[in-house]
């Protein structure tokens, strides 16, 4: 069996500020992981990656907030977009992050 897309979504800026994501169903969880998802959900601004979920393999699942990368502990794919956007929103234009 091979991976099945779940979700593909991207909306970028000539700017190069948005949102992309993606969720694949694998057929074998990706070490260290014990779910069947490999996903990778970013968000840039002006080119530059500010917030970001993704479980590389070897690594796990984790996010990238600002320039910290914090484990993440995934559930489902409902609450892994939830949260990506609850963070994305943390990050609005009117607020400057430097951390």
């Amino acid at each position: 069996m091979s991976a099945t897309l779940i979700a593909r979504w991207r909306s970028i800026s000539a700017t190069g500020t948005g949102v992309e994501l993606i969720v694949w169903r694998v057929p074998q969880p990706l070490p260290p992981t014990t779910h069947g998802y490999k996903y990778r959900l970013v968000y840039v601004v002006d080119g530059k990656r500010v917030v970001g979920f993704d479980n590389e393999r070897g690594k796990g699942d984790h996010c990238h907030i600002g320039n910290r990368e914090l484990p993440y502990r995934f559930t489902t794919v409902d609450r892994l977009i939830d949260d990506f956007f609850r963070e994305v929103e943390r990050w609005g234009p009117q607020t400057r992050h430097d951390d």
